[in-house]
């Protein structure tokens, strides 16, 4: 019975599996070229540093990467490793691992500001600049 539950979680998990890479080189020139959209956030008071200024200046730094990181999710996708077990049909562990690893380029800064003790960094992605990045780095432009 043990067994029979887990393959069929494991076997129900398999299925929300996405694995997506986005490869512009093959196949020829799309129809359409969205433009993605990431807006990353952190806090300002929690950052390290000696003066006001200096926390505002990496929250700055860190809510672009949250915007980085936002534009690689929507590019790429996110890698899910999750693991549960259990002994006579109770939990006795869990665990969830999120990864998210890719190039964005081509991205570029929209706005950023400060909101209350939160930074806000919007950025966007225009999907034409980075077909025509990829052909150029492919020597098909």
């Amino acid at each position: 019975m043990k067994i029979l539950f887990g393959c069929l979680l494991a076997l129900l998990l398999s299925g929300c599996s996405y694995n997506r890479v986005v490869d512009y080189t093959q196949g020829g020139k799309p129809d359409d070229f969205p433009v993605l959209k990431a807006v990353g956030y952190a806090v300002i008071d929690i950052q390290p540093g000696p003066s006001q200024s200096e926390k505002m200046l990496q929250a700055i730094r860190a809510s672009k990467m949250d915007a980085y990181r936002e534009l690689a999710e929507q590019l790429n996708g996110q890698q899910v490793r999750g693991q549960s077990s259990y002994r006579d049909l109770t939990q006795t562990s869990n665990s969830l691992d999120v990864s998210v690893a890719g190039v964005v380029r081509g991205a570029r800064v929209v706005a950023s500001y400060p909101r209350g003790n939160t930074y806000a960094t919007e950025m966007e992605l225009d999907t034409r600049a980075l077909y025509n990045i990829n052909q150029l780095m492919a020597g098909q432009f």
